[in-house]
């Protein structure tokens, strides 16, 4: 069983130049604005330190969470939400340039958690998000979110189907609740022993090319 995580709000970014120091790996978390991301984060670390808004995708800073684990100290990101269209066009690009200035130049990012609604599967922006993780030659872990809206004996075929359908994921992916705490210890599990195999060395990611 995954040991219990010390955990801690280390750094909240606005701008690129407030990101900690690239002295440990690090997991990003990222969704649609309103896939439950903060409950999920909230649930993952066993501590209520991501701010659970009533308004999605309010939040435009990306947060740094400082955790030490069985296997090491690691942090684990929460990056903004996107896709929601209430917010202005400017706020978005600037929201999309954090995001970029973070993914895009991270050497210490190892993966990313992506986020998804397990009652609709990939959406467009989703799939966006995918490519250009790709592009970027950045691993991702597809993570479902409200598992618990799909009754039990239909979330096999359901995933099945997401799979059939086509996603990028370094694994299968997990179904997790965070209202039933559903597929959290195995998602702990899982981010415990990728960051133990060493497998995944972080490498600095340059930008799309032309």
């Amino acid at each position: 069983m995954t040991g219990h995580w010390k955990v801690r709000l280390e750094a909240t970014a606005f701008r690129a130049d407030q990101f900690p120091l690239q002295d440990v790996p690090e997991i990003a978390v990222a969704g649609r604005s309103n896939v439950g991301k903060s409950s999920l984060v909230n649930k993952l670390l066993g501590s209520r330190l991501a701010h659970v808004g009533a308004t999605p995708g309010k939040t435009r800073s990306i947060n740094f969470f400082a955790v030490e684990s069985s296997v090491g100290p690691f942090r684990l990101v929460d990056l903004p939400g996107y896709g929601y269209a209430s917010r202005s066009k400017g706020e978005r690009n600037q929201w999309s340039a954090l995001i970029d200035s973070y993914v895009s130049n991270r050497a210490s990012l190892e993966l990313v958690l992506h986020l998804a609604d397990f009652r609709h599967g990939l959406l467009a922006n989703d799939t966006a998000l995918q490519d250009w993780l790709s592009h970027l030659e950045l691993p991702l872990l597809v993570v479902f979110t409200k598992g618990d809206k799909i009754s039990k004996g239909a979330r096999r075929g359901t995933l099945q189907k997401y799979i059939r359908d086509g996603l990028k994921s370094v694994d299968v992916p997990i179904i997790t609740s965070a209202e039933k705490g559903d597929g959290i210890q195995d998602l702990r599990l899982f981010l415990e022993g990728y960051l133990a195999s060493g497998e995944q060395q972080p490498s600095p990611a340059g930008s799309p090319e032309e």
